[in-house]
């Protein structure tokens, strides 16, 4: 006969509860297991809600149209600027008021600027930019031993490039003007006092003030939280993040061109270099320059040392490093250096990188470490 399978079911349960039930100590049936407890507490609840908050707004981000490059342009220091970069917001303004920071710290022609108040010996307490500029270059200063120097104005003025006309100064003249030059014979104090070692001396950081300029733009548009764009200043740039196309920017070299009339804007390109996250700077002769009346051609690029224009094959230096103020200062220095005495010290300076184009017996030649240079 076969078992009723309701009967069935109520035996099972009984035997279930019979073994898994154990008596309590005074002898009657123990008591059935207490149901768990939930294991959530008020602070699961608010995570799960910030989570889902932070979900909803990296999608809102996701789906959101792209910031659009804005284009600005503007003249400063004596040149022209040019800046495109990424942002809902208008930032013109504040932009050109960073360079105007630099404009009041170490301009030359800003006769209330404190390098011009420096160089009239007035008592001034320097501000945190001059003292940044200061510091960089006496450092430069060391390392190409003395080929970069912001004392040599005097000479610079001498053959015709600052202030003064075009003529030739006598032997006499550079060795007197010589004794006002020298790196090391200016300190900055911890208090911010620049100390001379004879009253005429005048500084002049013309060399990295412009390339400095770039990067405190560069600075304020990251702190702004841009993060694709290019900042150029008469020709100095830095560049950050990607173009407008989603690529690395592309920055033209100038073809080194003898014409001190050129058009900057027309001239042939060398290279173009794919660039991202670092600063650019060229520094040459093939354009800054005149004929002396005795048919000699004078460069601008003066060596402090000698307190005469260089006459090497370098005819363009372009420096490629992690700040504008460097490679402007390091563009300079090589030019006052010549290739061979460069490429040494470039041997030691694994944050360089370079594209020299240089004379060699009238045929127009490059040297390069830069992986992608174009060529």
């Amino acid at each position: 006969m076969m078992n009723d399978p309701l009967s069935l079911s109520h035996h099972q349960e009984a035997n279930t509860n019979a073994t898994t039930s154990p008596p309590s100590r005074d002898g009657q049936e123990g008591e059935s297991a207490p149901t768990p407890k939930s294991q959530w507490r008020p602070w699961h609840i608010i995570v799960v809600a910030i989570l889902a908050v932070a979900t909803i707004l990296i999608i809102r981000q996701r789906n959101a149209p792209a910031a659009p490059y804005q284009r600005i342009e503007g003249a400063v220091f004596g040149t022209f600027y040019h800046i495109t970069y990424q942002s809902n917001d208008q930032l013109q303004t504040e932009l050109e008021a960073e360079m105007h920071k630099v404009d009041a710290s170490l301009s030359m022609f800003n006769k209330e600027s404190i390098i011009s108040r420096v160089n009239r010996n007035e008592e001034v307490e320097v501000d945190s930019l001059f003292r940044r500029v200061f510091e960089l270059s006496m450092a430069v200063s060391e390392v190409t031993e003395g080929a970069f120097d912001i004392t040599v104005a005097p000479l610079v003025n001498a053959w015709g490039f600052g202030y003064k006309d075009e003529t030739l100064p006598s032997d006499a003249e550079i060795d007197s003007l010589r004794q006002l030059v020298g790196w090391q014979r200016i300190i900055l104090t911890a208090d911010g006092h620049v100390q001379k070692a004879d009253t005429s001396m005048v500084l002049d950081c013309s060399a990295v003030a412009k390339g400095f300029g770039v990067d405190l733009v560069a600075e304020h548009l990251l702190a702004r939280g841009v993060s694709n764009f290019m900042v150029e200043i008469g020709g100095e740039v830095v560049v950050h993040g990607v173009n407008p196309d989603g690529k690395l920017w592309r920055v033209g070299i100038s073809r080194p061109v003898e014409d001190a009339s050129a058009d900057p804007t027309s001239a042939q390109l060398e290279a173009v270099l794919p660039l991202t996250d670092c600063a650019m700077a060229t520094s040459g002769n093939y354009r800054n320059f005149y004929i002396a009346e005795d048919g000699r051609k004078v460069a601008h690029t003066i060596d402090p040392q000698t307190g005469r224009p260089v006459q090497h094959s370098l005819l363009s230096a372009t420096v490629l490093a992690p700040t504008c103020a460097e490679a402007d200062a390091f563009a300079t220095s090589f030019m006052v250096m010549g290739i061979e005495r460069a490429k040494s010290l470039l041997g030691s300076r694994q944050d360089l990188q370079v594209y020299f184009i240089y004379d060699s017996l009238g045929t127009m030649r490059t040297y390069t470490n830069i992986a992608d240079s174009g060529q």
